[in-house]
């Protein structure tokens, strides 16, 4: 049985500038410059022909950058806003974690607004009683539901707001990205309360960040991009094709910094290359620098699972006997993260004449999410510099793990019998 018919739904928003502020309607009539008043670069399409249904007892994600449409979709199933063409139908009793405390009332207390909203959702005064001590227990406010909500902190509304919702029974849970104002303590409750949603064959459908958890609780979902579907599938595939996406926009990205980089040194005489990070005689140039991963295909946004290939084309103007070839890792706040050189590692130097290749391969990076610099040398063995590149090479680390520091190590946890703790999602990277 479908719950949630989408059809066809498109939401055209109207982008006001400083000389509309104050037209109406009836003046740019009289004027005669009604339509050169709504110039069509000043609207705004949020939605652009959207169509999926969710069926009963159905898990439906919705995941798309900020701006992709995600919220206003979410408001026009709930009937908050209306679709500019196109119809929506909902079939059975709807909660929405849209905003929550949005109807809240600061002067009154926890207790009031309780009782306000559960009347709003659809409960009678009877139920509310009913479940108001779930609800209280719930947002851990059995100390403070009678004091005035406005001395309520934002965690505290959040959770208030999502135990009431949570707690009418709904036929269909709509939930935005509310969780992420959520303390750590509250969160797992809730996600666990999703759960139980799904379990009891409720229907969701849930807007996020929070890819791991869209995965773990859906059953199909959609991607939007700038308002437009991109894919209906299953969570991986749908997941994978967005996360490739924000890959090749970040690579795009990166080029171009990395392109303004390169270009901006070919400009630079050989007196101010210091300035631009690079220094040195050159008897041994470096003439280009590549990071490939280990399928061979040069970008600059990896995971941390990924592996690097560091190319790096050098000419030598005379045949040269004493060099050494080093890279070295820094991240954004200066920190080495890595460095070798080939005479570290105990490569015998024996010459170097014309044009030539150097590759270092990492076979895995290890990183945590950030951006890094790349630095290149060649030099004597004493140190002597024949050319140095520092801070010229950018790359990016993308990734769903919540590390800190600069190194990801392999690593695993075990517990013994006495521990009861339920396993993490496998990331997808």
């Amino acid at each position: 049985m479908v719950v949630i018919d989408v059809d066809n739904v498109t939401r055209i928003y109207q982008k006001y500038s400083t000389r509309h502020r104050f037209k109406t309607f009836k003046s740019s009539f009289v004027k005669g410059d009604l339509f050169k008043a709504i110039k069509p670069d000043e609207l705004v399409t949020a939605l652009d022909k959207v169509n999926f249904q969710v069926h009963e007892g159905t898990a439906f994600g919705v995941i798309g950058e900020n701006g992709s449409g995600k919220s206003t979709l979410l408001k026009i199933i709930t009937g908050i806003a209306k679709p500019t063409s196109g119809k929506v139908s909902v079939q059975g009793k709807v909660s929405a974690l849209i905003e929550l405390g949005a109807g809240f009332h600061p002067e009154i207390s926890g207790r009031e607004n309780v009782f306000i909203n559960g009347i709003m959702l659809g409960l009678s005064k009877k139920e509310i009683i009913k479940k108001f001590d779930d609800i209280v227990r719930f947002a851990q406010l059995e100390d403070f539901i009678d004091a005035p909500v406005k001395t309520y902190s934002s965690g505290m509304y959040m959770r208030l707001g999502f135990s009431i919702a949570i707690n009418v029974n709904p036929d269909i849970l709509l939930i935005d990205e509310v969780l992420a104002v959520g303390d750590a303590s509250f969160v797992p409750k809730c996600l666990d309360r999703i759960d139980d949603f799904r379990r009891r064959k409720k229907t969701i459908l849930f807007v996020s960040h929070d890819l791991a958890t869209v995965e773990k609780i859906c059953d199909r979902v959609l991607w939007l991009k700038e308002g437009r579907m991109q894919m209906i599938a299953e969570p991986k595939r749908a997941i994978d094709a967005y996360l490739q996406d924000i890959a090749e926009m970040q690579e795009e990205d990166f080029e171009y910094r990395q392109k303004a980089i390169e270009n901006a040194v070919e400009k630079e005489e050989e007196g101010e290359d210091r300035r631009q990070g690079r220094w040195g005689k050159k008897e041994i140039e470096i003439t280009k620098v590549r990071m490939k991963n280990l399928e061979g295909k040069e970008k600059h946004v990896f995971s941390p699972d990924e592996g690097m290939d560091i190319e790096i084309d050098v000419v030598a103007k005379s045949r040269i006997k004493d060099f050494v070839f080093g890279i070295g890792i820094f991240n954004s706040q200066g920190i080495s993260c890595y460095g070798t050189n080939t005479n570290s590692e105990e490569f015998k130097p024996l010459f170097i004449e014309g044009k030539g290749k150097i590759v270092c391969r990492l076979e895995k990076l290890n990183l945590i999410n950030g951006t890094y610099y790349l630095d290149v040398a060649i030099h004597k063995i004493d140190g002597y510099p024949y050319d140095y590149h520092s801070n010229m090479y950018t790359f990016m680390i993308s990734s769903l793990y919540k590390d800190v520091g600069v190194f990801r190590p392999e690593h695993s946890w075990s517990f013994s019998p006495a521990i009861k703790i339920k396993p993490a999602p496998p990331k997808k990277e």
